[in-house]
């Protein structure tokens, strides 16, 4: 049996781009590494969806519209997430979270 007949396999690769995911959402201080680490995440989402779909669900395109359904979210939020970063560019010069003091509340 190869390692990619197992469910347990892409189980632990969804939870490794989560742990990834949420260490870069700690770890990085500009906005673009926050966004590539919520990118990690979704793509663990997706491949956990993937796998349950591959090997417990009865009706096989349930798990691939979820998976399409999250990739059109994380395209969605790349999308506005560079927009707000480019204004955030052009309106403080930085794209440093921590230097932007007007949007503290």
């Amino acid at each position: 049996m190869m390692p990619s007949d197992n469910l347990t396999t892409y189980l632990i690769i969804g939870a490794f781009l989560l742990v990834i995911g949420l260490f870069g959402m700690i770890r990085h201080r500009s906005l673009i590494g926050m966004l590539i680490s919520v990118e990690l995440i979704l793509a663990g989402a997706g491949v956990n969806f993937m796998a349950f779909n591959r090997f417990t669900a009865p009706d096989p395109a349930i798990g691939q519209a979820f998976t399409l359904f999250i990739m059109g979210i994380a395209a969605a939020e790349a999308a506005i997430v560079i927009s707000l970063v480019i204004a955030v560019l052009r309106r403080y010069s930085t794209i440093d979270p921590e230097a932007v003091s007007d949007m503290q509340g």
